[in-house]
């Protein structure tokens, strides 16, 4: 028994593995075993399905497909192992990443220990600042579903060269997929959603990065968005034709060609920001309007009147939303839509609060508790049109920011310049 699939297979390995899978939650897979039961099912299941993995016996089940909308049409396929599952290929990812993160480059930003969304923005301004602002924007035809698995395997090979780890990943990749209670099989492609794509997938593109690098050009990649900065259009032209040909043939991927384009910085949308040059003729980042409209509908989702939830409860969600979101967009400027979010935000709680006080009376009460006078709170109970109530000057005294604040709202604005300053600190 080899000592890679040992190590991938000890106690200490297994249970960090299991502990991760707890902590991500999600879904359950096509068994029906659930993260809250993961411990227990290992505890009576684990010692007889390391034994099969050891013999390689182990068949993984299939993956469950679920179809994710994108916000511009279509679907993304999501594929759901097992909890089981999820747990060994977390365990073969954890061993396997430190071995292939040395032959990473470094402009590969998505899925790796220690990188992000965030310093991928930083490096694609830094080239538009050294005046690299023609962008050949790369777009691969559904990836994750077209990945050869026979090179990527080979690609594999070349580092662990352990036959038995790699008949295990192999399973994996072959495990097939469920897609409405009918089993199809996986020749191609690796699941988006399991543990041990993102590794897989880095692996398959450090062959894209390696060329764009030896060709010395400029780029970024996050995942599988790549991004090439050159300085001249023809360039552009010039790289997009053949790194397309390089990576069709080569990597055996299919090339976007409707998607894939040549474009500038203001027309750029990548990783969900766009970007501006500033008077001093600085390029910046911030928020893509698409980006911001979907936080805006987001919002509007948690704030429906006629969602039967206690405040503190809508609090907490859209606490989450809210510093989740600016977190992600922390380096751009996004002060000004803050502001606007932020006043309609209040409106909105507002008007929340104004319809769980429903009658005259519990409003009076209400508006009395919170220092508006009686003669005002008995003529301001009697208000119709929630919006219109919500915008009163007295109201908005009643039901201030600082004392939505104090009850547990996250003031978009308020969130966005406490990380600003911390980000300048």
């Amino acid at each position: 028994m080899s000592e890679l699939l040992e190590k991938i297979l000890s106690d200490a390995n297994i249970s960090q593995a299991q502990q991760r899978v707890y902590a991500n939650r999600g879904a359950g897979g096509v068994d029906g075993v659930s993260v809250e039961e993961l411990s227990s099912y290992m505890e009576e299941n684990w010692q007889s399905i390391k034994e099969q993995i050891r013999e390689r016996k182990y068949r993984p089940q299939p993956v469950k497909r679920v179809e994710i909308p994108k916000p511009n049409g279509g679907v993304r396929n999501l594929g759901i192992p097992t909890v089981v599952d999820r747990t060994i290929e977390q365990a073969i990812a954890q061993v396997l990443t430190p071995m292939f993160e040395p032959l990473f480059s470094e402009y590969s930003y998505g899925f790796r220990p220690g990188r992000n969304c965030e310093q991928a923005i930083v490096q694609l301004m830094e080239y538009f600042n050294e005046g690299y602002s023609w962008i050949v924007d790369i777009d691969l035809e559904k990836f994750f579903d077209n990945v050869p698995q026979d090179r990527l395997m080979s690609l594999v090979n070349r580092v662990i060269h352990d036959g038995d780890t790699e008949s295990l990943i192999r399973k994996y990749l072959k495990a097939g997929v469920m897609i409405r209670d009918r089993y199809e099989s996986t020749e191609k492609g690796t699941p988006q959603g399991g543990n041990l794509s993102p590794l897989l997938s880095n692996i398959m593109l450090n062959e894209l990065d390696r060329e764009l690098e030896n060709r010395g050009l400029r780029f970024t990649r996050y995942a599988d968005d790549c991004v090439i900065a050159v300085k001249s259009r023809a360039a552009a032209t010039r790289v997009m034709h053949t790194v397309t040909e390089w990576i069709e043939r080569k990597l055996g991927l299919k090339v976007n060609a409707e998607k894939t384009h040549i474009t500038t910085p203001t027309k750029l949308k990548y990783l969900g920001f766009s970007f501006w040059k500033d008077n001093k003729g600085t390029w910046r980042a911030r928020p893509h309007e698409d980006s911001v409209v979907r936080l805006k509908r987001r919002i509007k989702q948690l704030c429906r009147r006629n969602w039967s939830v206690s405040l503190d409860y809508r609090l907490t969600k859209l606490a989450q939303v809210i510093r989740g979101w600016i977190n992600y967009y922390a380096l751009a400027d996004m002060k000004e839509a803050m502001k606007k979010i932020d006043s309609h935000l209040m409106s909105q709680m507002r008007v929340i609060i104004w319809k769980q006080w429903k009658v005259p009376s519990k409003r009076e009460w209400g508006l009395r508790v919170l220092g508006i006078k009686k003669w005002q709170a008995h003529a301001l109970s009697y208000c119709k049109g929630y919006w219109n109530t919500a915008r009163l000057p007295q109201i908005k005294k009643a039901i201030s920011k600082e004392r939505l604040i104090k009850r547990g709202l996250v003031s978009p604005l308020d969130y966005y310049l406490e990380r600003h300053a911390l980000r300048l600190n």
